[in-house]
């Protein structure tokens, strides 16, 4: 389908998660976790405030940049590195396709 890009999602327990992901919908990673049931809180609804989606880029995909608001809710967050993302700000687009990614610890 062509609507469809696949993204790899690592868990706390580093079991890797292949996932079907629309791009056709406005998603972003934080709702595709969420849908497949993976332990990705958003506290604050995908707003970039809270940094409870936070996600680790494992692969080169080339993302946006982050915004004032994700940098400020990363710089209070534990366990940042310098690849930690919010999933609520990756929006699923055909670019991603092949996207790995990794569960921040809790």
């Amino acid at each position: 389908m062509e609507n469809i890009i696949h993204v790899t999602v690592i868990d706390r327990e580093g079991k890797e998660h292949l996932l079907e992901a629309p791009t056709d919908m406005n998603m972003n990673v934080m709702e595709l976790c969420k849908s497949y049931e993976l332990p990705v809180e958003g506290t604050c609804g995908g707003m970039a405030m809270c940094a409870s989606c936070q996600v680790y880029v494992l692969s080169d995909h080339l993302l946006p940049a982050k915004s004032d608001n994700e940098d400020a809710a990363l710089d209070q967050a534990f366990f940042v590195k310098s690849n930690s993302r919010l999933a609520c700000q990756i929006h699923l687009t055909k670019e991603l396709d092949g996207l790995k990614l990794k569960l921040a610890g809790e």
